[in-house]
């Protein structure tokens, strides 16, 4: 019998995606001997935990997030907690993780599930869905690394993984589609607990062993079953997408002046903000996003602080 099966479906014509026992099996295994220790897989982490370091994980590397995580949950261990903050209080915990808005969003959602939720991070999808700023990939990864529930959960590695294991494919597309979440989903055990590990297994060895460029094959627990190692064909010697440039953008020069008032205990003078960058429109199209973004506010003198 073969590991992956590939067959159609007579009511949709699409290819129908599955895996066998077998390879369910040797993935969760994988996950459970080289997974990373990232605290917030720590037993006994709260869904609200869950969630903080799924919004702090967003286009964050990890080894980032882990401290702030911690000293966060720390800091604020519930929504309640969380709720009662400041806004200055949130943007200067947030430090550089970079992207504020989240930190602000993070904020609106914890006061919501206290008025909505009593304190509780509710594990329905459509209920995560209606908290502000959360997304339907974070809805959906709550409600399974929180709560062990069966759903897609699709990033770039698990597209990745997909692609290669499955479908034979290089590499996967350079965002979700709805397609993506179909045929993951069809990968997923219908036992709730064990789709939740593989989902997390699958995003995990993307992460480690079959990544983007110079995947470790040899460490794979399931590269007999790969389709694109079966077809022998190498990877583009180059990025399917070029580094964008961070040095000297808008998004970094907002960054520098949101460091600049987060390490103030006031606020500061425009002539502070100017010797962050040295380029007027750029910094004054920073500073302006900034202030819409209601990260900065504006005070007479010609002075600028963080919202409280």
């Amino acid at each position: 019998m073969p590991r992956i099966k590939d067959e159609t479906s007579p009511r949709t014509g699409r290819a129908t995606l599955s895996l066998s026992p077998l390879v369910v099996e040797q993935l969760v295994d994988w996950y459970a001997r080289h997974g990373r220790d990232l605290p917030w897989r720590a037993p006994g982490t709260s869904p609200w935990g869950v969630l903080v370091s799924e919004v702090m994980s967003q286009q964050t590397p990890v080894s980032r997030v882990a401290p702030i995580w911690v000293e966060w949950m720390q800091r604020w261990p519930t929504p309640k907690d969380f709720a009662s903050a400041s806004q200055a209080e949130v943007l200067r915990a947030w430090g550089s993780l970079g992207y504020p808005r989240r930190a602000l969003r993070l904020h609106e959602c914890a006061t919501a599930v206290v008025d909505r939720h009593g304190g509780e991070i509710p594990a329905e999808v459509e209920a995560l869905l209606a908290l502000p700023g959360i997304g339907m990939y974070t809805a959906r990864a709550v409600a399974v690394f929180a709560f062990r529930q069966r759903h897609p959960v699709v990033d770039t590695n698990v597209r990745r993984v997909v692609a290669r294991l499955v479908k034979g494919e290089a590499d996967g597309a350079h965002s979700t589609r709805k397609v993506d979440l179909w045929e993951t989903e069809m990968l997923l055990p219908q036992q709730e607990s064990l789709a939740a590990d593989l989902s997390i297994a699958v995003m995990e060895l993307g992460a480690l062993v079959c990544t983007a460029r110079s995947p470790r094959c040899s460490e794979c627990p399931v590269s007999s079953s790969c389709k694109f190692l079966a077809t022998g064909e190498a990877l583009p010697d180059r990025p399917s997408r070029r580094p964008q440039r961070y040095h000297g953008t808008t998004r970094y020069v907002r960054g520098r002046i949101m460091e600049l008032l987060r390490g103030s205990s006031g606020p500061v003078l425009r002539a502070e903000i100017d010797r962050v960058w040295h380029e007027e429109k750029r910094r004054q199209d920073a500073l302006d996003g900034l202030v819409h973004d209601g990260l900065v506010e504006p005070l007479p003198g010609d002075r600028f602080a963080l919202p409280e």
